[in-house]
C-alpha cells in the first residue's frame, strides 16, 4: 500500500494485520453466454436460450421439421444408394439449420438433387413431399 507523509512524499505502509488470510483479487470485465459461480459451495446451472439451435425463420423451422420427419421415415426402408445420399444431405441440412439458423442456397440445391436421386421413395412419403415443397419454395421453383 502507498501513503503520503506530511511532506507529500510517498512511503510504503504495511497493511493492518488481519485474523483472516488475504484473498486474491478477481476482476471481471464482462461475461456473456456463460455462468459464473463465486464463493464456496456454490452450484452453477447455465441454460443457453439464444444463438445456435434457434431457428427464427418460420420457413426454416418448417424445413427442419420436415427434414427430421423424412429421416425418420427413411429409416423404415431398405437403404439404396439414392436413399443413402438423401439421408446424408438431410443430416447436413439439419446440422446447418440448427447451428447457423438456416440452410443456405447451396445446401438447399444439394438437398433438391438428393431428393431427385432418391426418386420414388421420397416422392411417396408425405415427409418427402414436404421437404421437396419447402426446398422448392426457398429456391424459388
Amino acid at each position: 500500500m502507498a501513503a503520503t507523509d506530511e511532506g507529500g512524499q510517498a512511503r510504503r505502509t504495511q497493511p493492518a494485520e488481519s485474523a483472516e488470510p488475504a484473498r486474491p483479487a478477481v476482476r471481471i470485465g464482462s461475461v456473456s453466454g456463460s455462468a459464473i459461480g463465486i464463493g464456496d459451495h456454490n452450484t452453477v446451472t447455465n441454460t443457453n436460450t439464444g444463438g445456435a439451435g434457434q431457428v427464427s425463420d418460420p420457413a426454416q423451422a418448417e424445413l427442419l421439421a420436415a427434414v427430421r420427419a423424412l429421416r425418420e421415415d427413411l429409416a423404415r426402408f431398405v437403404a439404396t444408394d439414392g436413399t443413402a445420399v438423401l439421408d446424408a444431405e438431410l443430416v447436413a441440412a439439419e446440422e446447418e439449420i440448427t447451428t447457423a439458423g438456416a440452410a443456405g442456397p447451396g445446401r438447399l440445391a444439394r438437398l433438391r438433387d438428393a431428393l431427385a436421386l432418391a426418386g420414388g421413395v421420397a416422392g411417396t412419403l408425405a415427409s418427402g413431399v414436404a421437404v421437396g415443397q419447402a426446398v422448392g419454395a426457398m429456391l424459388g421453383g
